[in-house]
This record gives C-alpha cells, sequence and structure tokens, in this order.
C-alpha cells in the first residue's frame, strides 16, 4: 500500500495545481470522475466502453456547467425558480484564480476539497478525517431529513463555525458575504458532480456498441436517445436543492425531560443519592443505549467509547467499492481504483462520547437531528419512528452525561 500512496500524492498536484505543472492557469479544467468511471466498469465488465462514456459524460457537463475559470449554469434547461436558486455573481466571484474580487474557493478550499470539489486536494491524504466529496450530493450535518439536500442555512453554518475534530476549520477573516458566496459555489459543484456522476451510471445502459450515444462530437450535440434523460437528470438534481426547504425539520420541544445547559448537571444528576427527572431522564438514555430497539452500543460501544464491534465505511468509499462488488480490504483489487484517484478506504470511527467532540454541534438540539434523522453518507440511522420524541431527549442526556470533566463546555 506504500507504493500506492507515495504514487498518489505525487498524482495531486498534476490533477489540482495545474498551473503548476507549466500549463497556463486559464486551461485549468475539472477533473472527469475516473474512479467512479473505473468502478463502473468493474461492475459491468468489459462491454462497458468506459473511455467513451467519460468523454461523452464529461463534454456534456463542462458545456452546461463550464470551467473552473468560467462557471455556469444550464439555463435552457431549467425553470426559473432553478434559475435562481444560484447566484451567479457568487460564482464568478469564487471561482477562477486567487485576484482581486475573485478566487475564493481556490483561496481557501481547493487544498482539501480539490478544483472539482472532489474531495482529493493536496491536503486530503494527511487529513484524519477526509475532506468532504461534493459530487455524490450527500451532506452530513443538516436540518433537513435522512436523504435530503442540506439547507443553505446549513451549509453556512458548516463553512462559519467549521467542523469540530477535523481540520474544516472556522475561518474568521471570511465576511458573512464571502461565506454565502462558497456556500453558492459548493452547491454548484455538488450539482455539477452529481450530475456528470449520474451520467456516467446511466451510461450503462446505453447501447455504445450498436450506435448509440450519450453525446455527439461536433456540431450534433445530444443524441435524441439521450437528450430527455440529460435534462431528466439536470432537473432532478437541481430539484432536490430547490426543495430541501420542504425536508426540514426542528427539534420538539423536550416537553418533561430536562435538558441541561452543562454536562457538569448532567453528571451531577447521575452521581446524586436522590432521585431526579434528570437522573431518572439519564438512567433511560443508559437503557436505550444498550437495548436493540436502539442499538447505539454496536458501534460506540457498550460504554458509548466509540469500541463496538460493528465497523463500517462511509457511502463515499462504499460508491466505489462495495457498491460495484469491489472489496474495500482487498489491495490488489484497488490498484486500478487509487491509480485514478481513489483515496485509500478507511473505516469509519465512530464517535467516543468521553470526549464531548460533536462535529455536527454540541447543543442538544443539533444532537436530537443527528439521532431523530440519522447522518448521511454514514451507517447512522435514523431512530424517528423507533424511538419517541421523549426517549431520544434521554438518550442525548445520557450521551451528554459521558464526557469527561476536563471537556465540560456550555453547549453551543
Amino acid at each position: 500500500m506504500t507504493r500506492l500512496r507515495i504514487f498518489f500524492v505525487c498524482f495531486l498536484p498534476i490533477s489540482v495545481f495545474v498551473s503548476g505543472c507549466g500549463r497556463p492557469e486559464k486551461k485549468m479544467q475539472f477533473e472527469p470522475n475516473l474512479v467512479l468511471a473505473q468502478a463502473t466498469k468493474i461492475k459491468v465488465g468489459d462491454i462497458y466502453p468506459m473511455e467513451t462514456a467519460v468523454s461523452e459524460a464529461t463534454t456534456v457537463v463542462n458545456e452546461m456547467f463550464g470551467s473552473p475559470n468560467e462557471p455556469k449554469l444550464p439555463n435552457d434547461l431549467l425553470e426559473d425558480e432553478q434559475k435562481s436558486f444560484l447566484n451567479t455573481e457568487n460564482l464568478e466571484k469564487a471561482s477562477g484564480p486567487v485576484a482581486a474580487g475573485r478566487g475564493l474557493y481556490r483561496q481557501h478550499c481547493i487544498a482539501c476539497h480539490g478544483v472539482t470539489g472532489n474531495g482529493r486536494g493536496i491536503n486530503a491524504m494527511q487529513a484524519d478525517v477526509y475532506p468532504r466529496d461534493f459530487r455524490m450530493g450527500k451532506f452530513k450535518f443538516k436540518s433537513t431529513t435522512r436523504g435530503a439536500k442540506p439547507m443553505k442555512e446549513d451549509l453556512y453554518t458548516t463553512i462559519r463555525k467549521g467542523i469540530a475534530g477535523t481540520t474544516m476549520v472556522a475561518i474568521k477573516e471570511l465576511s458573512d458575504e464571502d461565506v454565502n458566496t462558497l456556500v453558492d459555489y459548493v452547491i454548484y459543484l455538488s450539482v455539477r458532480g452529481e450530475v456528470e456522476r449520474n451520467l456516467i451510471i446511466a451510461s450503462e445502459e446505453i447501447a455504445f456498441e450498436e450506435g448509440d450515444h450519450l453525446y455527439l462530437a461536433g456540431s450534433k450535440g445530444f443524441d435524441d436517445n439521450q437528450k430527455d434523460m440529460v435534462k431528466e437528470t439536470v432537473a432532478a438534481v437541481m430539484d432536490s436543492w430547490v426543495n430541501a426547504e420542504s425536508k426540514v425539520k426542528q427539534a420538539p420541544e423536550p416537553g418533561d425531560v430536562p435538558i441541561t445547559a452543562t454536562v457538569a448537571e448532567l453528571r451531577a444528576a447521575a452521581a446524586s443519592d436522590q432521585d431526579s427527572p434528570l437522573k431518572k431522564s439519564i438512567a433511560r438514555g443508559k437503557e436505550l443505549f444498550a437495548a436493540e430497539t436502539a442499538s447505539c452500543y454496536k458501534c460506540h460501544g457498550p460504554k458509548g467509547y466509540g469500541d463496538g464491534g460493528t465497523q463500517d465505511y462511509d457511502a463515499w468509499t462504499k460508491d466505489w467499492t462495495s457498491d460495484r462488488g469491489i472489496d474495500p480490504t482487498n489491495e490488489e483489487a484497488l490498484i486500478p481504483l487509487q491509480a485514478l484517484g481513489g483515496l485509500p478506504p478507511r473505516k469509519i470511527v465512530p464517535r467516543d462520547f468521553r470526549k464531548g467532540i460533536y462535529r455536527g454541534g454540541a447543543a442538544p438540539e443539533k444532537l436530537y437531528l443527528r439521532i431523530a434523522h440519522g447522518i448521511d453518507g454514514t451507517p447512522m440511522p435514523a431512530a424517528e419512528g423507533v424511538l419517541q420524541p421523549a426517549d431520544i431527549w434521554s438518550l442525548i442526556n445520557y450521551v451528554r452525561s459521558l464526557e469527561e470533566p476536563s471537556k465540560d463546555l456550555t453547549a453551543n
């Protein structure tokens, strides 16, 4: 595996910092999703003409979404509400080389998330948690239900505050306008990347060997057989963002379950010889944590130390490995995929609650959303419909009570 990692570290600067390799900045292009294409070829077999599918899919998305220096939207395929969802002035300001009034994304985000938003920037391999690949359209920390896109406000919070326990830190010098500009650009990269991946996957069904195409070179443009499919793909991805507001969920009031501002109060209640509503809530949460209904212990361990027996990969890894019939532990099988940029698979490390570090926010209301709706892209399931709201609040009390005294902080 060492040889592969050396190769990959050498590969990244070529794909990310093109201008540093002797090619002029103006020729910088989005990198095709070669890892997904190769994984699709492995799944389908040699009958899948990967080079043709990638070439045509790349031509389509470049024509619709432009380049890293000149981003655009496929307005001829969008409805009015979809057209107005992203501010084109923000896309202009965020994109391009770092210069007066431009280049916010390259200045602050490219080193981790890469030009294409594929999570493979120059610093990706050094991060304990891989940077997010925006192209699947999945985001972990949001106010919407599992499977739904986040609100712009959710992405704003992530950029403004950073993500605890990761290299995604808050950038204090960014103005509110700058953050909103980056939010629009991240969504743009996500839409472009998800359209591209959906076209590559849809190419499994295109009879290239019979003369069908996704896109015809030259002035011919879209193959009539595929034009509607391309339009529907773009519309579906944009709709998922535009309609995210309808998927927003708020944490309900805790009712009779007491929720404290600090974990010190929780620990004091748990250690007290006297019964109290708070102590009973913590006990109820502990019971649920170890029960098969919630099954928290299977991943987080019997004491919440993050040492449960269930180990798994996240959706971004499964997408190009197990979902396509490739064993993520088979190093030999991963060679052609890692050579194209696939990051070495790492298993998810469940949260150790003693540390009191919650990447989606430590406030009880944020913890409620993580438990109730799960965490997209991870095996963390949604408890809503399985547990009653009062039980979820008690589970939160128990989990928070596990935090070590040295980490005792007021909820943020």
